[in-house]
C-alpha cells in the first residue's frame, strides 16, 4: 500500500474519533468546566476517569488516542490495520451516535452513521482503484 493510501485509510477512524471527542466536550455541563469534575458525562471508563482528574484530561486523552490511531493504522500490517481502523470507526460512531440520538433525535444519529459508512467506502474505493 502506498504512503498516500495508508494516510487515506486513516481518515474515517480519525474523523469519527474527533467527532466523538468534540461532541463529548461540547455537551459537558457548565458546572463541569467550572470545576465540579464529579459530573463528567462520559460512558467510556477510561475517558470518565481522566475527566474526573482534571478538565484538561479529555483533551490529553483525545490527543494521545488520535496519535495512537494514526501510528497503529499507518504502521501495522494491512490486515491488522484495516480491522483496527474499522473497529475505531464503529466504536466512535456508536459513541457519538449516543450523544446525537439523546440530544438531536434518532434520525440525526442514523444520518451520522450513514455518512461514516459512505466515507469509509468512498475511501476504500479510492485506495483499491489504485490497484486496478
Amino acid at each position: 500500500m502506498t504512503k498516500k493510501n495508508k494516510l487515506l485509510v486513516l481518515i474515517p477512524a480519525l474523523w469519527a474519533s474527533l467527532f466523538d471527542a468534540v461532541i463529548t466536550i461540547v455537551h459537558q455541563p457548565k458546572a463541569y468546566w467550572n470545576g465540579d469534575l464529579t459530573i463528567a458525562n462520559e460512558a467510556n471508563d477510561i475517558g470518565h476517569f481522566v475527566m474526573n482528574q482534571h478538565v484538561s484530561g479529555i483533551f490529553i486523552l483525545c490527543g494521545l488516542w488520535l496519535i495512537i490511531i494514526g501510528l497503529l493504522g499507518y504502521y501495522s500490517p494491512k490486515k491488522y490495520s484495516r480491522v483496527f481502523l474499522l473497529f475505531v470507526l464503529i466504536a466512535h460512531s456508536f459513541g457519538a451516535s449516543s450523544w446525537l440520538s439523546m440530544l438531536y433525535g434518532f434520525w440525526t444519529a442514523i444520518i451520522y452513521i450513514l455518512f461514516n459508512a459512505i466515507l469509509f467506502y468512498k475511501i476504500e474505493d479510492l485506495v483499491t482503484k489504485d490497484k486496478v
